[in-house]
């Protein structure tokens, strides 16, 4: 299958814009009557088949549609903490998109290290991550949100801050992956390298969240964050 991203396709004709138009008739060497697939990123999966193989703007019919392709069984929402190297998390995006995410916040926090968060290269990864994968719901990437307005603003559902300093509940620090439930609607914090402050982690908990762990290991930002998109993965099925 050939993806291809258009938010705005609208059956039954549609023109692939320049840059996607290059890449199916140049790269691809597809030509009139060929067939690629087209998703809007919102669950829609259309078929569609080439009627004019311009490589600047390739014109292209809907043969069929589909709705709701593969939709996750959970909605998981990932607020993470930006890392002082770009790449990395650019990194978590793509991998988060690959393995199944709903929404991602960049969370500024105390401990940030950075604290400047520029959406468009964000959004191009998200984007490749998306059709490389073959998905039909693209992650929303939210801006740069501050730490206590994202805990205010955090869906319904179960929500889970990560940190590395003691517990301050009584319940202690659960597991991800033995708390969680098939289904569940999931908020995931994970924070800087400098880790949460303990004021931030007494107002998360003030505000509804459990405390848990990722495991033993120590990892980094980007890592922590990849593991508990996978256990919310892995306990799904």
């Amino acid at each position: 299958m050939q993806l291809f991203y258009a938010p705005d396709i609208v059956p039954p004709l549609h023109t692939l814009n320049e840059e996607e138009s290059k890449h199916c008739i140049r790269v691809l060497r597809l030509q009139c009557g060929g067939r690629i697939h087209i998703t809007d990123g919102r669950g829609n999966l259309f078929c569609c088949e080439i009627t004019d193989d311009n490589p600047r703007r390739c014109t292209v019919r809907v043969v069929s549609a589909e709705t709701g392709f593969e939709k996750l069984p959970y909605a998981l929402t990932m607020a993470v903490a930006p890392t002082k190297n770009s790449e990395r998390f650019e990194w978590f995006l793509e991998k988060a998109t690959e393995v199944g995410v709903t929404a991602v916040v960049p969370l500024e926090t105390e401990h940030s290290e950075r604290r400047v968060f520029k959406p468009e290269r964000g959004e191009k990864v998200v984007t490749a991550a998306l059709k490389q994968s073959l998905k039909a719901y693209r992650p929303v990437l939210h801006p740069l949100t501050p730490f206590r307005e994202a805990v205010l603003s955090a869906p319904e559902g179960r929500k889970f801050i990560a940190h590395c300093a003691p517990a301050q509940s009584p319940a202690g620090k659960a597991y991800l992956a033995r708390a969680l439930r098939p289904g569940e609607t999931a908020t995931v914090f994970i924070g800087p390298e400098g880790d949460f402050s303990p004021g931030e982690i007494a107002f998360a908990l003030a505000n509804g969240f459990e405390e848990i762990t990722l495991g033993r290991q120590r990892l980094r930002t980007e890592t922590a964050a990849l593991a508990a998109v996978v256990m919310v993965s892995v306990v799904n099925g």
